[in-house]
């Protein structure tokens, strides 16, 4: 439907906005939605933006039950009185590859980033103007057939919502803890764990609870058959500097093919270095680390954008006892800073977009 157009509906009962310093994640939301349905009969119609509101679902709705559901998250920017989005064409690839993976239908990718435009227009004065800040955008599309049956969807709805986000830090980047996880897996090779799929973070929370009893912020995944490889650092790519070099899990089918990931792996080729996407050995890393070879380790996302990991810590395969190791003494590595800072400028018109990443949508309010 690349040739349709967006309907738009006001609305008559503004909200008041939050101070950019109280905004946080994802508790603040806009004026407005993006809504578009699909049917077998029509395919993708009635693209809309109108008031942010409840959604009315069946109790048999298909999401609900099955967990047919996809989404993506990116970013719009206020760059020197315009706005901006970071790469919005691969979120809407890799958008489209998780639907394909679960049976729901595929977006025009083309149609998909004019409507997102036209939506981000509309709540443009909601695009927080402070260093740090951004709209942050949850596009979610899921089965909305009112039907216990296990079956591809014949109905789908799609929507963007979105959210003015504060700074992920305040002053300096902070080094956090990661818990090598070796009893649960989020994902296994041949499943869902390259798509964007509602139950990987479900799978995930388990993970995390644990991580929080060892005194961590997030955990380390594992490989599903052996316990062995690291896949993905919490919800988040992981990359590591070993001996000047850089290394990150090769996307082997059950690791999500982050975009900052995607971002992190051009600007260090760029830079002329090293980089190498492999299968990494977390007993193989405990001992770089305590060697002083693991130099550097630092997750990729689009919330935090790059967080530094200061100290491992895992119940040891061997002798069960607790194990931890420091990275670069605890303390944030300066070639993550610097890797940190290259991104962030960038998103934020500050650097030169070598590679065409940002697309402009409108005048900023």
């Amino acid at each position: 439907m690349s040739n349709a157009k967006v309907r738009v509906e006001l609305t008559q009962n503004p909200k008041q906005k939050v101070p950019e310093d109280q905004l946080g994640f994802g508790r603040v939301f806009t004026d407005h939605m993006f809504v578009m349905d699909w049917d077998e009969e029509k395919g993708w119609h009635d693209a809309r933006v109108v008031p942010y509101g409840s959604l009315q679902l069946d109790p048999s709705c298909g999401a609900l039950h099955y967990g047919q559901a996809v989404f993506e998250g990116l970013k719009a920017y206020n760059n020197g009185g315009k706005v901006y989005l970071f790469r919005p064409q691969k979120n809407f690839e890799r958008l489209n590859n998780s639907a394909d993976r679960i049976s729901l239908p595929k977006l025009d990718e083309e149609f998909a980033l004019e409507a997102l435009k036209q939506f981000v227009t509309v709540d443009r004065s909601w695009v927080p103007t402070t260093e740090g800040t951004s709209l942050y955008l949850r596009p979610l599309m899921f089965n909305s057939e009112e039907n216990l049956g296990v079956h591809p969807a014949k109905k789908v709805t799609y929507l963007v919502m979105a959210s003015p986000s504060g700074a992920y830090f305040t002053g300096s980047l902070k080094p956090m803890r990661l818990f090598v996880e070796n009893e649960y897996v989020r994902a296994a090779v041949g499943g869902v764990g390259f798509a964007k799929t509602a139950g990987n973070y479900a799978a995930s929370l388990k993970g995390q609870l644990k991580a929080e009893q060892y005194g961590c912020q997030q955990c380390l995944w594992l490989d599903a058959k052996e316990h062995r490889y690291v896949e993905e650092g919490g919800a988040m790519n992981v990359f590591f500097k070993v001996n000047g070099e850089f290394y990150t899990p090769a996307l082997t089918g059950s690791i999500l093919p982050g975009v900052t990931r995607d971002s992190m792996l051009q600007l260090l080729r760029d830079r002329g270095e090293k980089v190498h996407e492999a299968r990494l050995d977390v007993n193989d890393l405990f001992e770089k680390a305590k060697t002083g070879e693991l130099e550097e380790m630092f997750c990729t996302g689009t919330a935090a954008v790059v967080t530094p990991v200061g100290a491992l810590v895992r119940e040891n395969p061997t002798t069960k006892e607790v194990e931890e190791v420091t990275i670069n003494g605890g303390e944030t590595g300066e070639y993550t800073r610097s890797l940190y800072e290259e991104l962030v400028n960038l998103q934020l018109g500050k650097g030169e977009d070598k590679h065409g990443w940002l697309v402009e949508v409108c005048d900023a309010e």
